[in-house]
C-alpha cells in the first residue's frame, strides 16, 4: 500500500455563493475573557472570512474557539485569552451568507456505501477488520517520519509491559515520535521501570509484585524530585531504558499534564490545567499525525485542539490524519461525540498496537 497526501480542494471563491456575500461582521470584546454577543465559535475544518471584499483563512484553526481580526490576519484564540477590544467575527451562519464560510469537504467527501442506503458493519467495533488501517498507518508514518510531525498522546498501559514500553522506545529512537504528550503517570511508571524494574510494583514481565512494591513508585518520584528534574534523575541513576530515557536522548519534547489524582507530582508536570493546555497546543499546531492511545481524558482533550487540516510552509493545505487507539470502544469512539468527526479508531489491546507497529517499522 503506498501512501500519499489527498489534495486539498479549495472553495471556489469566484462563485456568485461567494461574491455576493458580504463582509463578515466584526465587535470589539467587551472585556477581557468576555465575547460579544453572537460571537462566531471555530470548528475542526478550515474557515475563510470574508474581510473587505477578500476570503481570507484561519490558518492556525481549532475547536471551539473566537476568530479575531488582528493586523491583517484571522487570530484564532481561547475565550480566556481574549482581551477587551479584540475584535471578534460575529455570525452564526457558516455558509458564507454572513461572510463566514466554514469549508468541511476540503479533502473530500465521506465514502458512500456502493450507493446503498443500508450496510452491515459501519461503525469501529471489536469486530471491525483493522488490516487495511495498519497497512496504511505503517506507510503513512514512514512518509511523515521525513515530510510530517508525528505527536503521540499516550497512556501509562504502553508502560506496563515490557515488550510495548521497549517498542515505543524504539519508535523514539528511530524518528517516528515528534513529540509526547501524556500525564505524570506516564513518566513515573516508565521511569520507575527503569529505576526499580516494576510498574505500580508489579515486575513488567512476570507481573509477580515486589516486596512493599506499592513504595516503588513513590520512591521513584522523590528520587526524581530529590535530582530536581527528569533528565537529572536519569543522569544520576544512570538510566539507559525506557520512553523517558529516550525522549531525552533524542531531544524529543515532551509535555505532561496533571490530574487532580497525581503522586507527587514530578517536577515537569504541568499543576495548572490552562497552562498545560497551551502546552499542549503547541505541540498540536504542528502534528500532522496525531496518535491517541490508552487515555480517554488525554484523547478527548487532544481531539478537541486537534484542527482536520495543517497550512505548510509553502501556505498549502494538507490533511491532520488523527487516530485513537484503544481497547475499549466507549473510550475510541467518544471522540466523535466531542467534535472529533475525522478520529479513526482502532479497537485493540495498546500493548500489542505499539509492538505491532514497531516490528513493522523499525529493523
Amino acid at each position: 500500500m503506498h501512501f500519499s497526501l489527498k489534495e486539498y480542494c479549495p472553495p471556489d471563491f469566484a462563485a456568485e455563493q461567494f461574491t455576493n456575500a458580504p463582509d463578515a461582521a466584526l465587535t470589539a470584546a467587551p472585556a477581557d475573557g468576555v465575547a460579544p454577543d453572537n460571537y462566531h465559535t471555530t470548528t475542526i475544518f478550515p474557515e475563510y472570512f470574508k474581510v473587505e471584499g477578500t476570503w481570507i483563512l484561519a490558518q492556525k484553526s481549532r475547536m471551539d474557539c473566537l476568530a479575531v481580526f488582528e493586523n491583517g490576519n484571522i487570530a484564532v484564540r481561547e475565550l480566556r485569552h481574549l482581551k477587551k477590544g479584540d475584535l471578534v467575527f460575529v455570525g452564526r451562519d457558516e455558509d458564507g451568507s454572513q461572510g463566514i464560510y466554514v469549508h468541511p469537504h476540503g479533502f473530500g467527501n465521506a465514502p458512500k456505501i456502493n450507493g446503498d442506503s443500508f450496510a452491515f458493519r459501519q461503525g469501529r467495533s471489536r469486530e471491525t477488520a483493522f488490516s487495511m488501517d495498519y497497512d496504511f498507518l505503517y506507510e503513512q508514518l514512514r512518509y511523515e517520519k521525513e515530510h510530517g510531525h508525528i505527536v503521540w498522546v499516550v497512556g501509562p498501559a504502553c508502560t506496563f509491559d515490557t515488550n510495548s514500553r521497549d517498542a515505543f522506545s524504539r519508535l523514539c529512537k528511530n524518528g517516528y515520535v515528534h513529540a509526547l504528550l501524556a500525564g505524570n503517570a506516564l513518566a513515573v511508571h516508565d521511569l520507575e521501570a527503569a529505576y526499580k524494574g516494576s510498574a505500580l510494583g508489579q515486575d513488567l514481565y512476570t507481573q509477580t509484585a515486589y516486596p512493599k512494591g506499592h513504595y516503588n513508585h513513590l520512591d521513584t518520584i522523590n528520587r526524581v524530585r530529590q535530582a530536581g528534574s527528569i533528565a537529572a534523575f536519569i543522569e544520576q541513576e544512570n538510566i539507559r531504558d525506557g520512553i523517558m530515557h529516550s525522549c531525552t536522548a533524542h531531544n524529543i519534547p515532551y509535555v505532561l499534564t496533571g490530574s487532580i489524582r497525581d503522586d507527587g507530582p514530578l517536577p515537569e508536570v504541568y499543576g495548572d490545567v490552562y497552562v498545560g493546555q497551551d502546552a499542549m497546543r503547541e505541540h498540536i499546531a504542528q502534528a500532522t499525525t496525531l496518535i491517541c492511545m490508552a487515555t480517554t481524558l488525554h484523547s478527548i482533550a487532544a481531539g478537541n485542539i486537534t484542527p482536520s487540516f495543517h497550512v505548510m510552509p509553502d501556505g498549502k493545505l494538507r490533511q491532520v490524519y488523527f487516530y485513537v487507539v484503544d481497547i475499549s470502544e466507549f473510550a475510541a469512539n467518544k471522540l466523535g461525540d466531542r467534535g472529533s468527526l475525522l478520529a479513526k479508531s482502532i479497537i485493540t489491546n495498546v500493548q500489542d498496537f505499539v509492538t505491532q507497529t514497531c516490528k513493522n517499522l523499525v529493523p
